[in-house]
């Protein structure tokens, strides 16, 4: 298994390299130069495995050996030894044409922590064996930040940097972030929006010698590795249900802003898993719904909204999309990518057009249509959705359809959002560690929308020793 750039220029490389060169040098996202299809017999055998078997078998067809199975195997347990549910994440029926799949049953109570859990516990290990300096930089809409520190909070040779959008996150998803006191935390809240901050990471990234020089590693999803991970429960929730209804038809509504999580789902089922139909569930920030049903990738005038995580605009892991798109025509992903950066949009032929829609379907949620999907499954299921979880619900009921089992993912605890819970007046009782929050000191720099003055806080907080 070599991994390669989505633009073509980046010699093959292994999997431990992928994982630490995060964003491509030249510009583009790392993928697998092919992707292993799994046989029908063996997605028969991984039908009763549990989640962290599931996902052992699954990586080991990406690490070529470069670490062995019975360290990924040790690194994988102990990655979800903490989770708060044996399942990891845990299939819920809501009635027979809908599960929810709880992904928020790590440490912060989001989905990030499946993946970032196991990031973290990867990077120390990577540190250890090899002697590298991890310094890791990432840019967050809110949960990614909270599910990083928490990965590597305390690690010996890690130290972590932060962006997120000044007052632009939930206060408890904010909290989770600045109420962190390590000495290899560093939080920026930038006064910008985050595409903002996902620009600047980008353009550090980029600069090849200034990431060399400070060994910056990505936690985003720009890192394929996030992206693998983040396959296993698709697959997992999937044999949930082939397991008591063979012959259903399984389809997934995701909640997505910077489309890696259902990137995660597209390359599940090139990779075999017969999934029937993706749903991809955005905000007021509907570029990507846009993209769906009319082609054309264009940001437009950013919206705040109840599902702040999903504010996005220009979504990173497009790019990844666009390569299998194109049939790995690096060349032309390239020139499309060059094209976006000079015009602001990509518009692609009906063909293709064709093609994005037997992929997707796609619904954007509107502010008032995602709080009264809260209120009615309150009500009518006594199930609490935070706001995330409340527009792939609304996404389903849109765009399914009644002879398939839809799953939705959960993608955080509905007490990280209460915001958007108060707002139709139904109590929910936070969890303790959550609560706790509250009453801690918090602990992050107020920055400018500036690369410079970025770069420079990086160079401080990377370059001590």
């Amino acid at each position: 298994m070599d991994f390669i750039s989505t633009r073509g220029n980046v010699a093959k490389i292994g999997f431990i390299d992928t994982f630490l060169m995060g964003l491509a040098n030249d510009g583009g996202l790392m993928v697998p130069s092919s992707l292993p299809v799994i046989p029908a017999h063996r997605l028969k055998e991984w039908e009763q495995l549990s989640f962290q078997d599931l996902m052992l078998e699954i990586f080991l067809h990406f690490t070529n050996d470069e670490i062995s199975r019975q360290d990924l195997k040790q690194l994988i347990d102990s990655s979800y030894s903490g989770f708060r549910h044996p399942e990891v994440t845990p299939l819920k029926e809501i009635n027979g044409n809908l599960h929810i799949l709880e992904l928020f049953h790590g440490p912060t109570f989001a989905f990030k922590d499946v993946a970032l859990q196991f990031i973290g516990n990867f990077y120390s290990y990577v540190s250890k064996k090899q002697g590298e300096i991890i310094n890791i930089l990432g840019a967050t809409s809110g949960d990614t930040g909270a599910a990083a520190i928490e990965g590597v909070r305390g690690k010996e040779g890690i130290k972590i940097c932060i962006l997120h959008p000044h007052e632009k996150v939930s206060k408890v998803q904010e909290l989770q972030m600045t109420t962190v006191d390590d000495e290899n935390v560093l939080n920026l809240s930038v006064k910008g929006n985050f595409d903002d901050c996902q620009r600047i990471i980008k353009d550090l990234f980029a600069d090849i010698e200034f990431k060399n020089k400070y060994h910056l590693r990505a936690i985003n999803s720009i890192n394929f590795v996030r992206i693998l991970a983040q396959t296993v429960y698709y697959f997992y929730a999937y044999f949930r249900i082939a397991g008591k209804s063979p012959d259903a038809k399984v389809s997934f509504s995701v909640p997505t802003g910077n489309f890696g999580n259902i990137l995660s789902a597209y390359l599940s089922k090139r990779m075999g898993l017969p999934i029937h139909r993706l749903i991809l569930a955005t905000n007021e920030n509907n570029i990507l719904e846009r993209f769906v049903e009319e082609g054309v990738y264009m940001p437009e005038d950013f919206r705040s909204t109840y599902s702040p995580s999903m504010d996005i605009q220009v979504a990173s892991n497009f790019e990844r999309y666009l390569y299998y798109l194109l049939n790995e025509d690096a060349s032309t992903v390239s020139a499309m990518m060059k094209q976006f950066q000079s015009e602001g949009k990509i518009v692609i032929e009906p063909q293709l057009l064709q093609k994005v829609q037997n992929d997707f379907a796609a619904h954007g949620v509107k502010n008032d249509e995602c709080l009264r999907t809260i209120d009615k499954y309150s009500r009518e299921a006594g199930y609490l959705l935070d706001p995330h979880t409340a527009c792939g619900v609304a996404a389903y009921e849109a765009c399914g359809s009644g002879d398939e089992v839809y799953v939705v993912l959960a993608t955080a605890h509905p007490a990280k959002f209460d915001e958007a819970i108060r707002q139709n007046g139904i109590p929910q009782e936070f969890p303790a560690e959550i609560r706790a929050l509250f009453d801690k000191p918090q602990h992050q720099s107020i920055v400018e929308n500036s690369n410079r003055e970025i770069a420079d806080r990086l160079e401080r907080f990377f370059g001590s020793k």
